[in-house]
């Protein structure tokens, strides 16, 4: 079922290369209807979202307002959910809370700066945060409160004034759950919308809904192409693709608790990834013959199993050095390091979106609890990108305040390389300021 790969194959690089290949573009079909809703949102407002609403959600709205959740229907929620589920919920804000408050703190993500030179410019940076953020949020029947608290609150803590969310509610069907997320984060509007509207709907704005001046969150292959065409309106977090978690590992890891963490992202759906690598061949058969003994007991063992075959691979490799390399080269979203010395293996690791470190420290920590957002580069996007947090929702502006001394020297400079690239206006507007 799974594939198992040896480093010193012939056909190693081959096999690597199609494993790690990210799944094809968007259709060309996918982008047409996606542009005509586009347009058609930012045409009509509220009246094509109204529209869109009814038709792709199964509903009969007749007034765009129905479309707003209020905040006493978001706060009565919390009394209708489990109190279990709602302590839960609150552990994971809380602790994401603390992450980005610690985040803040320590890369001085909010501090404006500046400095003197000693013909006494002043230069600096102010550093603000974005004024109002759209979330986008699957809907329906699912429930993802976990997509709620790691986006809104990495935003709230990086001072947005203003975070809505939209949902979508196909057949008037949303979770108390996720009502209870958005109250207890904070969420200051709510809509239940969905789909290439909602994306087009906050990034164009509309009567009932606000233009945003970014949007985040997951979404189905429509939402993911809207992102992307309307990238350059507003801001996006990234274009996630399927989820993927690369593990490292060694004898002293439990060969049960690495198969279930690799069920724990092919169950995602049939083009998630699930990839381990080590040195020890034995472990390598080991989890290969727990695969198979605990796949049967898994209620979504089809999705798995596809996922695994299609995508899936046990890597032997032959040193530390070896793994390191292939953990760089692939750039996964989440990569454990289950093996005895773990900082070794750290200390190499140039691209990893997420590392959980140790036995005890399994990616679904991270997906709930642990405190860093969940939303992570994919793809092997890792890298270049980072994952979510409060430096995504701020803008820096530069700032320089020249005196009339500093003036001189800099226009000098400014005005020779102004004619150097032939801009006459250029040149004059520096050299005005050295005459005085």
């Amino acid at each position: 079922m799974i594939k198992l790969l040896d480093q010193q194959a012939s056909t190693f690089a081959d096999s690597l290369d199609k494993l790690c290949k990210v799944p094809s573009e968007t259709s060309v079909d996918v982008r047409k209807v996606v542009q005509d809703i586009l347009d058609d949102v930012r045409d009509r407002g509220d009246e094509a979202v109204l529209e869109l609403t009814n038709k792709f959600d199964r509903a009969d709205y007749k007034d765009i307002r129905e479309l707003e959740i209020t905040k006493d229907v978001m706060s009565s929620a919390v009394q209708q959910v489990d109190p279990l589920v709602i302590n839960a919920l609150r552990t994971s804000i809380e602790r994401v809370e603390k992450y980005h408050l610690q985040q803040k703190e320590h890369l001085g993500a909010t501090a404006s700066w500046e400095y003197q030179d000693e013909e006494g410019n002043q230069l600096g940076q102010i550093v603000r945060a974005m004024e109002r953020v759209g979330v986008y949020v699957p809907g329906g029947k699912a429930s993802y409160p976990s997509s709620v608290v790691m986006t809104v609150i990495p935003a709230k803590i990086a001072g947005v004034k203003e975070i809505n969310l939209v949902v979508p509610a196909p057949g008037g069907e949303i979770s108390q759950i996720l009502l209870a997320s958005a109250h207890l984060c904070g969420v200051d509007r709510m809509f239940t919308i969905g789909g290439a509207q909602a994306i087009a709907a906050m990034a164009y704005g509309t009567d009932l809904i606000p233009r945003v001046d970014k949007i985040v969150g997951p979404g189905n292959i429509f939402v993911a192409t809207a992102k992307a065409m309307v990238y350059g309106q507003v801001d996006i977090d990234m274009i996630a693709g399927p989820s993927e978690v690369v593990i490292v590992a060694d004898r002293s890891a439990d060969p049960s608790w690495l198969v279930m963490d690799m069920f724990a992202q092919a169950e995602h759906d049939e083009l998630a990834q699930a990839i381990l690598i080590s040195t020890d061949q034995t472990l390598l058969e080991d989890v290969s013959q727990q695969i198979s003994n605990l796949l049967p007991q898994m209620s979504r063992s089809e999705i798995i199993s596809k996922s695994l075959s299609d995508r899936g691979a046990l890597i032997r490799v032959y040193s530390d050095a070896d793994a390191t390399e292939l953990v760089n080269r692939i750039a996964p979203e989440h990569l454990e390091i289950a093996v005895a010395d773990p900082q070794k293996i750290l200390s190499g690791i140039q691209h990893a979106g997420a590392i959980f470190v140790g036995n005890h420290s399994a990616e679904v920590i991270g997906d709930y609890s642990a405190g860093p957002s969940h939303v992570l580069p994919t793809g092997g996007t890792a890298r270049f990108a980072s994952p979510l947090g409060v430096y995504d929702f701020q803008v820096r502006s530069s700032v320089v305040q020249c005196s009339a001394r500093g003036a001189v020297n800099l226009s000098r400079a400014a005005a020779i390389l102004a004619e150097e690239e032939g801009l006459e206006a250029h040149s004059k507007s520096a050299s005005y300021r050295i005459q005085g």
